[in-house]
C-alpha cells in the first residue's frame, strides 16, 4: 500500500510573504506617486487651457479693438497712439501664450529677414566654445566655419550692428561639431541688443516721446524701424521687467516711513472714442539709504487702491489731505506736509488777497532753515535737535492762527489756509515725533513732476494693460534716477543680464541695489 507523505514545508516562506508584502506596498507607493503627479499634470493642463483660451480672446478683442479704430472718430495722433498701444498690449499677450504653450519646432520657410543695413559699422564679438576639446571623445577641434547671428544696436544717436560669431569646430575622429550656443535674449530670435530696447524703453517712458516719434527719429539715422516692431519690443520688455518691480515693491513695503501722492492720467475708452480720467499713485521711501519709488497705475482715484498697494504695511505715511487715505489712520501713522500747508499761504501773498499770509511764511521758512542743518544728523540726534529748535517755531504759527482767525471773516482765502492748516495740525507736528520722519512731501511730488510733464507729449494711454506695464517701466527708471544711475546704462545691463540670471539673486538687478557688469 502507497502511502502520500505532506509536502515538505519550507521554514523560510514567512519571510517569502514578508518580502512580497513589502514589495506590495512600495508598488502601491510608487502608484500612488505617480497618480499624484499626473493629477498634478492634468491640473496644470486644465490651468493652462483656459489661460491660453483666456489671452487668446483677448488678443482677438484687441485686433477687433484695433481695425474698429480706423473708424472712428479721432484725432489722428490720438489713432496712431492708440493702435501703437493696442499693439503694445497684443505683443505682451502673445509673449505670455508662447510661454504657456508647448515648445513646437520651428517652421522650416521662415520668412527672410532683409539685411541689417550695410552701412552702420559692425563690433564683433567672438564666442568661444569653453573648451577646444570634442565633449564626446577628448580628441582636439578643428575649426570648419561659423555662425553669425547680427542684432541692431545703438548708443543714443548713434546705431551700429553687433556680430555674435561663434565659431563652429568639427572633430575629425567623431565627427562631432561644437560651437557656443546663441546668447539668451529678451527678445526671442529678435533683432534689437540691449542697448536699442533700452533706448526705446528711455525714449518713450522717460523722454515721453511715443513710438511713432521715435520711429521717425530713427528714420533720420537711416534705420527703418516699424511702429508695431517697436510696440512689440516695448511690451515684452514691459513683461520681462515686470517681476524686478514686484522685487522693488517687497523690500519698500519692508520700511518703516513712506511718502504716497496720486497724478491723473487719461485713458482712451475706445468704444466711446474718447478718453476717462485714471490716476497715477506714486509711493516714495523716505530712507535715503534705500531709496525707492513705485507707480502703481489704477483706474479710479478711490483710496481703496492705497489700501490694496500697502496691504498689512503698518508705520508713517506723508500724505496730503486727499480724503481716499483717511481709511488707512489710525492703523498708519499720518504725517502732514507743511510744503501743502505753505503753498496756500504763498498763493495769498502773491495774488496779494491777504495782507497778513505773509506773516506765517518766515517761521516756515525757519523750519525748513532747522531741516538743512539736521541733514547730517542720524535719526535720534535729528530728532533732538528738531525738538530744540523747531518745536518753539510751531507753537509760535499755532498761536498766530489762534489769535488772527476770530478776526478773519470765513469763506476767504485766509480763513481757509488757517483753517487747513489747524485742521492738520496734529499730522503736521508729528514730525518732531521721530527723526527718520520727513517734513513735506516734495520727494513723491519730485517724482510725479516729469509724468506731469509728460502728458503734454504722449496725451493717454491706450489701455489698463499698457498703463501697468508704463508704471512698472517707469518706477524702474525713477529708482534708477534716484540712486545716481544713468537709467539707459541700468536698463542695458538689465535686459542683457535678465534672461539668464537665476531669480534668487533677483535682488541684485534693483536700481537701488545695482552694480554694472565688469565687462
Amino acid at each position: 500500500m502507497t502511502s502520500t507523505l505532506p509536502h515538505a514545508i519550507d521554514p523560510h516562506t514567512p519571510d517569502d510573504v514578508a518580502a512580497l508584502r513589502r514589495q506590495v506596498q512600495e508598488q502601491l507607493q510608487i502608484i500612488a506617486e505617480r497618480d499624484a503627479i499626473i493629477a498634478g499634470r492634468d491640473r496644470d493642463i486644465v490651468y493652462k487651457d483656459a489661460k491660453i483660451a483666456t489671452l487668446t480672446h483677448e488678443i482677438a478683442r484687441l485686433k477687433r479693438w484695433m481695425f474698429a479704430a480706423r473708424s472712428e472718430r479721432m484725432d489722428p495722433a490720438q489713432r496712431a497712439l492708440f493702435e501703437e498701444s493696442v499693439a503694445n498690449d497684443i505683443a505682451a499677450l502673445e509673449v505670455q501664450l508662447d510661454a504657456l504653450r508647448e515648445p513646437a519646432t520651428p517652421p522650416r520657410d521662415l520668412p527672410r529677414r532683409e539685411a541689417l543695413p550695410a552701412h552702420l559699422p559692425r563690433i564683433e564679438t567672438r564666442i568661444e566654445p569653453d573648451s577646444c576639446q570634442c565633449a564626446a571623445c577628448g580628441a582636439a577641434l578643428t575649426l570648419i566655419g561659423e555662425d553669425v547671428t547680427e542684432l541692431l544696436d545703438c548708443e543714443p544717436v548713434t546705431f551700429f550692428v553687433q556680430r555674435h560669431v561663434r565659431p563652429k569646430y568639427a572633430c575629425r575622429t567623431c565627427e562631432t561639431i561644437t560651437a557656443a550656443p546663441v546668447p539668451a535674449a529678451i527678445i526671442d530670435r529678435g533683432r534689437p541688443a540691449p542697448g536699442l530696447l533700452a533706448q526705446v524703453l528711455i525714449s518713450k517712458y522717460a523722454d515721453h516721446l511715443p513710438l511713432y516719434r521715435q520711429q521717425q527719429i530713427y528714420q533720420r539715422s537711416g534705420v527703418e524701424l516699424a511702429r508695431s516692431t517697436l510696440a512689440g519690443w516695448v511690451g515684452a520688455c514691459g513683461v520681462a521687467l515686470t517681476p524686478l518691480v514686484e522685487a522693488m515693491k517687497t523690500e519698500l513695503l519692508s520700511l518703516l516711513v513712506l511718502h504716497a501722492d496720486e497724478t491723473p492720467v487719461a485713458q482712451l475708452d475706445p468704444g466711446a472714442g474718447k478718453t476717462h480720467r485714471s490716476y497715477l499713485f506714486v509711493y516714495r521711501s523716505a530712507d535715503p539709504n534705500t531709496d525707492i519709488t513705485i507707480f502703481d497705475y489704477c483706474q479710479t482715484r478711490s483710496g481703496e487702491h492705497a489700501r490694496r498697494f500697502l496691504g498689512d504695511w503698518r508705520g508713517a505715511l506723508m500724505v496730503d489731505d486727499f480724503g481716499g487715505y483717511k481709511n488707512l489712520f489710525p492703523q498708519i501713522t499720518e504725517l502732514g506736509c507743511w510744503a501743502h500747508a505753505r503753498r496756500k499761504f504763498h498763493d495769498l501773498v502773491e495774488s496779494k488777497s491777504s495782507t497778513r499770509a505773509h506773516e506765517v511764511l518766515e517761521p516756515i521758512a525757519q523750519l525748513y532753515h532747522i531741516e538743512a542743518n539736521a541733514k547730517g544728523l542720524d535719526p535720534p540726534q535729528r530728532g533732538a535737535y528738531r525738538q530744540l529748535h523747531a518745536a518753539p517755531i510751531l507753537d509760535r504759527i499755532r498761536q498766530w492762527m489762534a489769535d488772527l482767525r476770530p478776526t478773519v471773516a470765513d469763506g476767504t482765502g485766509l480763513a481757509k489756509a488757517i483753517d487747513y492748516t489747524r485742521k492738520r495740525w496734529v499730522a503736521l507736528t508729528r514730525y518732531l515725533d521721530d527723526g527718520r520722519y520727513p517734513i513735506d512731501n516734495n520727494s513723491v511730488e519730485n517724482a510725479i513732476r516729469p509724468i506731469a510733464l509728460g502728458r503734454k507729449n504722449w496725451l493717454f494711454t491706450g489701455s489698463e494693460a499698457a498703463g501697468i506695464r508704463a508704471a512698472a517701466i517707469m518706477s524702474l527708471i525713477a529708482t534708477a534716477k534716484n540712486n545716481g544711475h544713468d537709467p539707459h546704462a541700468y536698463l542695458r545691463d538689465v535686459l542683457m543680464r535678465l534672461p539668464t540670471h537665476p531669480n534668487r539673486r533677483i535682488a541684485e538687478l534693483l536700481p537701488h541695489c545695482w552694480q554694472a557688469t565688469t565687462a
